[in-house]
């Protein structure tokens, strides 16, 4: 298929409406046979239940163009898993896995057109979504749902190249103890805006969230997990009910343990300690690996020994392995690529 005329290498990370999306309604009980559609506008109640209530939960993942030439996604199934447990969670029926990841394929070969080309640094961002749709004025679940996916071409996370982070501990919960904050519900998301919009006001580029309650331990960003590592290269990620489980940082965990043998810590993780390590970074879809430099606590600066001009060595063996694979460059575990075209 032809690539539409499009500046890959300037694209920002902003939507661009594509030709294709897909949309399934569920009613009466059970989803429908589903379809790809075009029309990229959504009809509802003004007193539809995600409206008033948030009953809403959503993905994010990519497609990549490889080295080799294909059309490639990179662990749909874990986003589909995913899915099924934010569902649950918000009293939604699950949108079952096998469907996700078929519909996730559709939409990225209906837009193949999209899918930037190799080496061009961008991608194809895919986001799919699920909300209550009927009107619900009492406080209950929906009964009626609709699971859509869209996607959009994206550039680089970060323009320039990757440069490391400033960021601050915030003062702000992002999740409950025994709330939503380990899946991926867009009321979380609305809670982390204030706290982000206050941290570039003050110079930051993102939040360090502190567990709720004692604030003695890491738990995430509005957005990534952290993860860090010791000055004797041992990865360490932090552990809580309360935190998302990234696809990325258990990619990483895994690439870490077995494609360059470090040692794996995945326990919870004081911020006592934060000030001995040597490398954080942040993790998730949208950039792989944001290294942090500096960690600022009400005016105390944290700097890490890898400092504030690239990457540390472990951090950027992590990204490079973990993008060597999603690329195509470095052979993949088994199940974690799937061939579009």
């Amino acid at each position: 298929m032809e690539k539409k005329s499009i500046d890959w290498a300037n694209l920002g990370f902003a939507y661009m409406e594509t030709d294709k999306r897909y949309v399934s309604y569920y009613k009466d009980g059970a989803w429908d046979e589903g379809a790809l559609i075009s029309d990229p506008s959504v009809t509802m109640s003004e007193c539809a239940c995600v409206l008033q209530y948030a009953q809403t939960c959503f993905e994010g993942l990519k497609a990549y163009t490889t080295e080799d030439g294909h059309i490639v996604t990179f662990r749909p199934d874990m986003n589909g898993e995913r899915m099924e447990a934010s569902a649950a969670r918000l009293e939604m029926p699950a949108f079952p896995k096998e469907r996700f990841v078929e519909a996730v394929a559709r939409v990225v070969k209906a837009n193949a057109a999209y899918v930037p080309p190799y080496g061009s640094g961008a991608t194809l961002y895919i986001r799919p979504f699920m909300y209550g749709k009927n009107a619900v004025i009492g406080v209950k679940p929906a009964d009626e749902f609709e699971f859509r996916i869209f996607c959009t071409p994206v550039g680089p996370y970060f323009k320039g190249g990757i440069k490391p982070l400033t960021i601050c501990v915030s003062d702000f919960d992002r999740a409950a103890p025994h709330g939503t904050g380990h899946i991926k519900a867009g009321l979380n998301y609305a809670m982390s805006l204030h706290a982000i919009v206050t941290a570039h006001k003050a110079g930051f580029d993102e939040n360090m969230d502190l567990a709720p309650g004692t604030r003695t331990k890491v738990e995430e960003t509005g957005g990534a997990n952290f993860l860090f590592v010791t000055k004797d290269n041992t990865v360490v990620t932090p552990k809580s009910d309360s935190i998302l489980p990234s696809i990325t940082r258990r990619s990483l965990v895994h690439v870490a343990k077995e494609y360059l043998g470090l040692k794996v810590e995945e326990r919870e993780v004081y911020f006592d300690e934060v000030k001995d390590f040597a490398e954080c970074g942040l993790c998730g879809t949208a950039a792989v690996i944001s290294p942090v430099g500096k960690i600022v606590d009400h005016g105390k600066e944290i700097c890490l020994p890898s400092g504030m001009s690239e990457m540390g060595p472990v951090t950027k063996k992590l990204y490079e392995t973990l993008t060597g694979i999603q690329m195509g460059r470095i052979q993949a575990p088994e199940g974690w690529i799937q061939v579009i075209e």
